[in-house]
């Protein structure tokens, strides 16, 4: 008899459920149940940011866990981003074991040392010091937006310049502090976590280095790591997409997407990306 599974997909910071890609879709023709969450302050817009923290980010996804875990043979939790960030912190917290399921983290970034990071970047702790500035001030989303393919980089720049609400444009300083929250806090919890732990990482990610995959691939007791070759940062839509989603299904005991799957999705790219030319 086959187990009952399911996954919670956590976005990342100004993200949606985009920022998985088709993980969805892929994980449910697997034979996975899927449960998104839409973390405090998203889907709405940018200033609604400003007043979240890390803590209410972290409530919202163990109550959920809580409430699935008991429904579930197996329930594994899978973040992308930021997400990946919660994903860490919330099996800390429930103390999530390999009996309830694994973890899977998507480009966390324990440390933000990518090679688009601007020098200035490390002085943004000085501006959490004065009152009202993180508030005032826009950390703004620009290319190569975390994407390597230019095609699907063309598609992502085209939603933008339509307004549509699939990521916020810029995201309030005050956010980036709950974000440095969440890194110090994953980063001292990793050797806490009880459960398999896939780790998957571009080598060229521009946001945070290999060095955040090594650290968490040293520290969790029971992790294996998946080294991308061909993407930034976002790694659900970019060009190693594929592997990324079979790295995942063989991690929870699936097998991968047959080839005609994988031409779908790659057709649909191409498809949007003509309705936005």
């Amino acid at each position: 008899m086959t187990a009952k599974v399911g996954v919670i997909l956590i976005h990342g910071l100004g993200g949606t459920q985009y920022d998985l890609g088709s993980m969805h879709k892929i994980l449910q023709k697997a034979g996975a149940d899927t449960h998104a969450v839409t973390l405090p302050g998203h889907g709405t817009r940018p200033e609604d940011l400003i007043p979240i923290r890390a803590e209410q980010w972290i409530d919202l996804v163990v109550a959920q866990y809580r409430e699935l875990q008991p429904q579930y043979e197996q329930l594994h939790v899978m973040g992308m981003c930021m997400g990946a960030l919660l994903a860490i912190n919330v099996c800390e917290r429930v103390g999530h074991t390999a009996k309830q399921g694994k973890l899977v983290t998507l480009a966390p970034p324990i440390y933000i040392d990518g090679w688009s990071t601007p020098w200035y970047a490390g002085l943004r702790s000085l501006f959490y010091l004065i009152p009202g500035v993180a508030s005032r001030m826009k950390v703004e989303e620009g290319e190569p937006f975390g994407i390597k393919n230019t095609l699907v980089r063309a598609v992502v720049k085209a939603k933008f310049e339509r307004g549509d609400n699939f990521h916020y444009r810029w995201v309030p300083m005050a956010c980036i502090r709950q974000v440095d929250r969440l890194r110090s806090w994953a980063s001292a919890g990793a050797k806490n976590i009880n459960a398999p732990t896939l780790i998957v990482h571009a080598r060229e990610d521009e946001l945070t280095s290999l060095r955040s995959a090594e650290y968490l691939q040293a520290t969790i007791p029971d992790a294996r790591t998946v080294v991308l070759e061909n993407s930034y940062h976002m790694i659900c839509v970019d060009n190693d997409r594929d592997q990324v989603a079979n790295s995942v299904l063989e991690f929870f005991g699936f097998p991968p997407m047959p080839e005609r799957a994988r031409k779908r999705m790659r057709g649909a790219v191409a498809e949007e990306k003509n309705d936005n030319a």
